[in-house]
């Protein structure tokens, strides 16, 4: 969590290795997909894209590579998640080893910074059109596919008509037709309740089909569990961003439980607040003890995005175990939250082997405690490096409660709410493959954290949009429910992204009293 830098990207070596001129690496040939772009975060002299390629066909593919050209005076800089090639201004990404393969409707993601402000042109990918596109004739892709409703038992979906000589639509989740009709809504019944399903639409006439539309997920009523009283903590940040009084704010709101950020390393694997305050006597302490004075509690958090921290600094599972619990012994704590972040832990597989490892020590000395892992998401969910960390948690027997992502500074675009429920699914499924869970069960296991008002990246999350986002996780019975920050919890419209206020209209503490009614 964190106002958030330009990104320090991780594949500086890799890129100095592979700018070679005139050299191409090439796929293997593969089927049709589209692949979209979009900057996620731009500064003075340059700005930071993504691609998302997606399989729109009916079978799998293996490999995909997408082919662009920059404009002249641009420059390619680091990049992550496929290996990046020049020839003067064309670029060429192909598909690292763990992101090649995609099956029907599947789509993966992979960004660069450039040094300039001229767009990506030219763009194919496999060899076609970036944009996709059914043949001569075929119809244009739906746009605006929509969730609409949900009962126990369906869902129903709307979409935009397609202009020009449409038989009718298709309604595919994943590679099978769900529904064929004449008008632009569907109904899917006959599923299970608390089940989760993706679609998209495609149209077609005599001509053929058109590529098929950006997927939406969506789950069935009926889902039941839920994380308790400590499942809505918004963060608290202490020192910074004219932190509020505490009691102020659960008068106000009926909030409870606070997370409070942050603890990093004060030197070594000696854990301190911020890197140099004590664990005692300054001023997190003091807001600890303010707030259970008001019958509240605490879920202190280690990491964030920067400052020195402890994942690193430790030198075994043990150590950093035992800095944990210095923690613990402390406050008495019932919970941990551990964001996980950047290349120094979230990207650096010995660190979060590290982590995993400490936290499984922790759970063995502190029965009944709750561990938490707070980590980015790209919009279809878990990165790489999210993925591995689930896997990684199964694979070890961590026993992690909450795997919490956070759905903002992801080029959530102009629809925050239904890109957060898409993310959300990304991670109930991974959390299906690492631990053979139901979906019951690894909503149980799954948290949001989310960002107020407006992100780094100028995304837009207003009260509404966060109610929404509340009910959805609510009526799925996540264990846990947050945002980024009640310091920010304030109006400010027009203020842009700072740390006191949302930069969006808005009552004071409206997102806090809407996340304590989760």
């Amino acid at each position: 969590m964190r106002l958030r830098s330009t990104r320090v990207a991780t594949f500086a070596a890799a890129l100095a290795a592979a700018l070679v001129a005139g050299t191409v690496l090439a796929a293997p040939p593969a089927s049709a997909a589209t692949a979209a772009f979009v900057r996620t975060t731009t500064w003075d002299t340059g700005y930071e894209g993504k691609f998302t390629v997606t399989n729109n066909t009916s079978t799998g593919i293996s490999s995909w590579n997408v082919q662009f050209d920059l404009p002249a005076g641009s420059t390619l800089g680091s990049f992550w998640d496929a290996r990046l090639t020049t020839s003067g201004q064309h670029v060429t990404a192909v598909n690292q080893s763990w992101n090649g393969t995609l099956a029907p409707g599947a789509s993966t993601t992979f960004g660069f910074n450039v040094n300039g402000t001229g767009n990506p042109t030219n763009c194919t990918v496999n060899g076609g059109s970036c944009t996709g596109g059914g043949g001569p004739g075929a119809p244009a892709t739906p746009g605006g596919l929509r969730v609409t409703g949900t009962t126990n038992t369906s869902i129903s979906l709307a979409w935009s008509a397609v202009s020009g000589t449409v038989t009718g639509y298709r309604v595919y989740e994943g590679g099978t037709v769900k529904a064929t009709v004449t008008g632009t809504s569907a109904t899917i019944s006959g599923l299970g309740t608390c089940t989760g399903h993706s679609y998209t639409v495609a149209a077609y006439n005599s001509s053929g089909e058109s590529a098929k539309s950006a997927a939406v997920s969506a789950t069935t009523t009926g889902c039941t569990g839920g994380g308790g009283v400590m499942a809505a903590a918004p963060y608290l940040y202490p020192g910074w961003g004219d932190p509020p009084a505490p009691s102020t704010v659960m008068g106000a709101t009926g909030i409870k439980w606070f997370t409070i950020a942050f603890v990093l390393s004060g030197g070594g694997c000696t854990p301190a607040w911020d890197g140099s305050g004590p664990l005692t006597g300054g001023t997190h302490a003091s807001t600890i003890a303010a707030i259970k004075a008001a019958g509240g509690d605490v879920i202190p958090s280690f990491g964030g995005w920067s400052g020195n921290k402890l994942g690193p600094n430790c030198s075994s599972a043990s150590a950093l175990a035992g800095a944990y619990q210095q923690v613990i012994n402390a406050y008495n704590l019932k919970a941990i939250d551990i964001d996980i972040e950047n290349s120094d832990e979230f990207e650096n597989e010995v660190v979060q082997d590290r982590i995993l490892d400490a936290l499984k020590i922790v759970k063995q000395n502190n029965p009944g405690i709750k561990t938490i892992v707070t980590f980015g998401t790209s919009t279809t969910g878990p990165s790489y490096y999210g993925t591995r960390l689930i896997n990684q948690a199964a694979a070890k027997g961590a026993n992690i409660d909450v795997f919490t992502i956070m759905p903002f500074d992801f080029g959530g675009g102009a629809n925050m709410y239904q890109s957060t429920v898409n993310a959300a699914e990304g991670l109930k499924n991974a959390l299906k493959t690492a631990f053979g869970w139901s979906d019951a069960t690894a909503y149980a296991h799954m948290g949001l954290s989310g960002m107020n008002g407006l992100s780094d990246q100028q995304e837009l999350t207003s009260p509404a949009t966060w109610t929404q986002i509340r009910d959805w996780a609510k009526a799925r019975g996540l264990a846990r429910f947050t945002f980024w920050s009640v310091n920010r919890d304030r109006p400010c419209p027009g203020g842009g992204v700072v740390s006191n206020c949302s930069g969006i209209a808005q009552n004071t503490w409206e997102f806090t009293t809407i996340t304590a009614g989760f």
